[in-house]
């Protein structure tokens, strides 16, 4: 037997993942999505595979390269399923005893999500289509090789998102199909989006959010909030049944069908404001908030380099009287139990870990993929009679046997206002008693977000090169209730800052194993956001790296794909208004006084915070003879380190660790 060995950026190409659990209504196996590296180590792939109820093998269910988005039909008799064709996802179906899968649907842009009708009948699917303003340029939407370039004419102010990059025309709408016959028909049309959508439990009526122009908003683009709708399927008569005032996210009719379920909010904190549960009546009017006096964010906010995407939608109890949903506090991510009359809340699922997904099955038990600090995630079961849990899958097994990891170490610690605020420490892998070692500072994005107690890579291997690694989650984070995480809109820079440097005094004072002269500090996003501006404020640190950041609040107002509503709302200014302010909390403005060496990563098609943040930070500091490098990531977006290429997401992790290792004396 060999000794364990440090982890790796290349131990990323043996990594698994699994996601996505359903559990059929009929016979209770569990299907779920089991992601893994390409051979080729240029891509990923993914199939479904098979937990037999009564405990028999895991199995593999289906054979594609990219197979996702299980759902078992209602009765349990089928299994539907995302894969390619011709190139764009289409639903499969097979049979739930196995056998060979057949495509459904032939829509021609693809499928983008499903649901199954209550009598597993027809399929309710969102796909794109020509929106009504540019369905005169249909037959130019046709490929040729002999086509000639073509300018493009914007006239939306959003025309890019990132990671689906520049606008096509067309929009996305829902299409009813007759599996039996492969048949669609078309229920929403009309230049507007669909987002989330459901069935009503009779299957004759569906619902849809949805951003529609307004007296208010005559360009819908500038709406922050949206809006829900009711399809009588019967009459394709339409019912909008909110008053334009929430920020709508998941919904869900209520099993008694009066009512339509909203996770949503109402904007009071601009998007620092928690989700609370809504509760519309089918007819229409006020909607009922729900624990609105529960100061915890509903669904998953928690921060993790193995995922780009979490949470499942709203689950209901087998007597209709309950809803399930994720939450988030304290740096965990659990499933709670929601009475529907308002009248109790109860914990079902909880613990150090992140629970990114579950479902529920025919007995009401929770089955739930979950990570924590020492693995990137796995499948578990909670039975709540016995209140057993169990663990199906050790997907990562064979290669954890193989390394030595670091078990952070949690804390919390009071500033100098009196506020509490949470924070985990790593020892550097095979630490000695009595040696001092440098460390680094992780500031997590969002900022609304948080910081938890899951499997992060990147600092794995910090600790694996010998270093610390501690990070908090200061006020402008998810998990601690509404006031923590609208404290730094506005003051960008402010207490903020002087949360994560007290977190440094705290750990330098507390943990006398860390050489104060060997620090540095890394984030991405809001993070690279705040190492900007932390070496552009203080010289403690002796390295830097910056990821996916923002330098210029000027520029990244008109160039962001969120730049115009975000600005406005975390710093409250717009550079014509308020240019002055914009520049006060923009890192750029303190460039002349940074001169801790700085690492620079940037994807090149990153449109949340566009590369020439970086851009401008870098040329900067080497016209100021400043110590930095600028690293481009092509074809890379802004989940870069989450769901990116395998390749560059290993270059990447590469690229941090050398650079510390460079400009900290170990």
């Amino acid at each position: 037997m060999t000794d364990k060995r440090l982890i790796t950026p290349e131990d990323l190409y043996r990594m698994h993942w699994v996601n996505d659990p359903v559990v059929s209504p009929a016979s209770g196996a569990i299907a779920y999505v089991h992601k893994s590296v390409s051979e080729k180590k240029d891509g990923y792939r993914s199939h479904i595979r098979l937990l037999p109820s009564d405990g028999g093998p895991d199995l593999s269910f289906t054979s594609g390269e990219a197979d996702t988005a299980p759902a078992w039909s209602p009765d349990g008799s089928k299994l539907a399923f995302l894969r390619k064709k011709d190139d764009k996802p289409q639903v499969w179906i097979m049979p739930a005893t196995g056998g060979e899968a057949h495509s459904v649907t032939d829509l021609k842009y693809g499928v983008s999500a499903f649901k199954w009708s209550p009598d597993s009948a027809r399929l309710l699917v969102r796909s794109e289509a020509m929106g009504t303003e540019s369905a005169e340029n249909e037959e130019q939407d046709k490929d040729s090789k002999d086509k000639l370039p073509e300018e493009m004419i914007i006239k939306r102010i959003k025309y890019k998102a990132d990671g689906a990059g520049l606008w096509n025309e067309r929009r996305h709408h829902l299409y009813l199909i007759d599996p039996s016959a492969t048949e669609s028909k078309q229920l929403t049309e009309g230049d507007y989006d669909v987002y989330s959508f459901a069935w009503s439990p009779d299957g004759s009526h569906i619902a849809y959010s949805c951003s529609l122009a307004t007296e208010q908003f005559p360009d819908p683009d500038l709406r922050l909030t949206n809006d829900v709708s009711v399809m009588n399927l019967s009459t394709e008569s339409v019912t909008e049944i909110t008053d334009g005032t929430l920020s709508i996210g998941s919904i869900a009719f209520t099993p008694d069908g009066q009512y339509v379920l909203m996770l949503a909010s109402d904007l009071s904190c601009g998007f620092a404001t928690l989700t609370k549960i809504h509760l519309v009546p089918l007819t229409g009017g006020e909607s009922q908030v729900l624990y609105k006096d529960m100061d915890v964010q509903l669904g998953h906010t928690a921060v993790s380099d193995m995922r780009s995407g979490a949470g499942t939608p709203p689950l209901f109890s087998k007597d209709g009287q309950s809803v399930y949903l994720q939450l988030s506090q304290d740096g965990g991510v659990h499933i709670g139990r929601f009475a529907l009359d308002g009248s109790s809340f109860e914990l079902v699922v909880s613990g150090e870990r992140e629970v990114y997904q579950f479902a529920l099955t025919p007995e009401e038990n929770v089955v739930f993929a979950a990570a924590d600090p020492l693995q990137p995630g796995d499948l578990f079961s909670f039975t709540a009679i016995s209140l057993e849990e169990r663990r199906l899958t050790n997907c990562n097994e064979e290669l954890w046997n193989e390394l030595t990891l670091s078990t952070p170490e949690t804390f919390t610690f009071r500033t100098s206002d009196g506020w509490p605020i949470q924070g985990w420490i790593m020892k550097p892998a095979g630490f000695m008693e009595g040696a001092k070692v440098p460390a680094v500072l992780e500031i997590h994005g969002g900022p609304q977000a948080m910081y938890g107690h899951t499997f992060m890579h990147e600092f794995q291997l910090l600790a694996a090169a010998g270093y610390a690694v501690f990070y908090t989650n200061p006020r402008g984070g998810h998990g601690y209730g509404q006031v923590h995480v609208n404290t730094v809109r506005g003051d960008y820079g402010g207490r903020d800052y002087q949360d994560l440097m007290e977190a440094v005094d705290y750990v330098l004072n507390t943990y006398t194993y860390i050489d104060a002269s060997r620090l540095g500090v890394t984030g991405g996003s809001y993070g690279g956001f705040m190492t900007n501006w932390i070496v552009g404020h203080t010289d403690r640190f002796q390295a830097a790296v910056t990821q996916r950041s923002i330098c210029n609040w000027i520029s990244f107002y008109g160039v962001s794909d969120i730049g115009y509503s975000f600005t406005q709302d975390q710093i409250w200014g717009n550079p014509w208004d308020d240019l002055e302010k914009l520049w006060k909390h923009s890192p750029l403005a303190y460039v002349k006084d940074i001169n801790t060496p700085l690492l620079i990563l940037h994807g090149e098609q990153d449109l949340r915070c566009p590369i020439e943040q970086g851009e401008q930070l870098f040329i900067a500091l080497k016209r100021l003879g400043r110590t930095t490098e600028f690293i481009r990531f092509p074809g890379a977006d802004h989940n870069l380190s989450r769901s990116g290429h395998p390749h560059l997401r290993v270059k990447r992790l590469s690229h941090i660790v050398r650079w510390f290792v460079e400009h900290i004396d170990r």
